[in-house]
């Protein structure tokens, strides 16, 4: 019998014949950590005795979440961090760089093949990259930054089949949100889940990272999206080891079979309180929004940026709507301004946000009011995500965010695409 992706990693990084349901110690490439979990990482660490990290380049540390800092407790958090870099030799990355997923494929942290360890449960976006990257408590990251091993259950494997292609105002978030939908928030829980078929060829780079990043929703450990030439393309010049993409082989056994006909795919939206509760546009358009949120590592990306600004160009947002944009990185945000995104978002009405998480993770920026409803490109929405439990927040595609704070409803995104392509 042959081998998924995730029992050929783990058979190389661990040296020996890895099959579903094993218990391996496996070698791991990196490791990550952000501001988030303050980061505990570091402190089981020293309490462990550890001096360095067990190799250069080996642990890259990322201030995100809360960024600026808005509280004294938090600021000596990130002064820690700092401290830690600079003493132990890791790679930090500080205020106003950007997302801790972003910066890691975007500074080319990430090849095919590798095993990548967070302390972020959405460190599976790396698998747009073809690597294995799950997310792990603070314990685990802390002894593995010691030890450079961690020990795994090699995970069973669900694969994805994707056929036809995405049509106009459909992208890849309505994709994801679609399959957890289907699957359900536990539908998954600790599989692997490979993305193949001739549907990948209508999803750019920004999308596969929407799609791998959000597979943790239906409670998956890892995710594959097939290295292709999309993949290679945007690897070029970042990775500076040589590139060996891990495929499965034919006669390799999945857990389940899916299939995703990509040319039947509406728009979708996640409503509260809960990612697998997902509607078609038609079942909610309509609701009343006061708050549009785009950014986030789920869609804070330049095509993200630029379909948005493709739908607002020359319009003004809702009065009554507070629209708050977050680049996923300086780089992004570089690129946005000289595209003229950033002009046309602000002469829209948006409101610019300083790369990072901002008001996802609820702890500082755009924390809305109760009763409030929210329309965000964010990965999750449950009571209390966006930091008030109070508020609801519904989950959509940065073209269905868009065009929802223009009309201050949740809106289809699509006629505002055709007259856009019309003129």
């Amino acid at each position: 019998m042959g081998k998924t992706i995730a029992e050929k990693i783990l058979s190389v990084k661990s040296g020996q014949d890895a099959k579903a349901g094993d218990l391996i110690v496996a070698k791991v490439d990196r490791i990550m950590s952000h501001d988030g979990n303050r980061p505990l990482p570091l402190k089981i660490f020293e309490e462990m005795g550890g001096s360095k990290p067990f190799h250069t380049e080996g642990y890259v540390l990322v201030i995100d979440h809360s960024a600026p800092s808005p509280t004294e407790s938090i600021s000596k958090v990130h002064q820690d961090m700092k401290h830690f870099a600079r003493e132990r030799g890791s790679i930090l990355y500080d205020v106003g760089e950007g997302i801790c997923h972003q910066l890691m494929v975007e500074k080319g942290f990430v090849a095919p093949g590798d095993l990548i360890i967070g302390s972020d449960s959405h460190t599976c976006t790396y698998g747009a990259l073809g690597a294995f990257s799950t997310g792990m408590g603070s314990t685990d990251v802390g002894i593995c930054l010691l030890s450079g091993e961690q020990w795994f259950k090699v995970p069973e494997t669900m694969r994805v089949f994707l056929r036809g292609k995405l049509n106009e105002g459909i992208y890849a978030k309505d994709l994801i949100l679609n399959l957890i939908g289907r699957v359900g928030s536990d539908g998954a829980n600790y599989l692997a889940i490979e993305f193949t078929g001739e549907g990948l060829t209508s999803i750019n780079m920004d999308g596969r990272f929407t799609i791998a990043n959000m597979l943790i929703e239906m409670g998956a450990k890892a995710g594959f999206i097939e290295v292709d030439g999309i993949t290679l393309e945007y690897l070029k010049g970042r990775v500076k080891v040589p590139i060996s993409p891990v495929y499965p082989d034919r006669d390799a056994d999945y857990f389940e079979v899916l299939e995703v006909d990509l040319s039947t795919l509406e728009p979708q939206v996640g409503i509260p309180h809960a990612v697998d509760k997902v509607r078609s546009i038609k079942e909610v358009e309509g609701q009343r929004i006061e708050v549009g949120f785009l950014g986030t590592c789920t869609n804070g990306r330049l095509s993200d940026l630029e379909v948005t600004v493709r739908i607002l160009k020359g319009r003004k947002i809702d009065p009554n709507v507070q629209f708050l944009v977050a680049p996923a990185s300086r780089e992004v945000l570089l690129q946005a301004v000289r595209l003229g995104y950033i002009e046309s978002l602000i002469e829209s009405g948006a409101v610019l946000l300083p790369p990072g998480c901002g008001p996802c993770a609820g702890n500082h920026m755009g924390i809305p009011s109760d009763d409030q409803v929210v329309i965000s490109t964010s990965n999750r929405n449950f009571k209390g995500r966006m930091g008030n439990p109070r508020a609801s927040i519904y989950l959509a595609s940065p073209a269905t965010v868009a065009a929802s704070v223009l009309s201050g409803r949740i809106t289809d995104c699509r006629p505002f695409l055709r007259v856009k392509d019309d003129h």
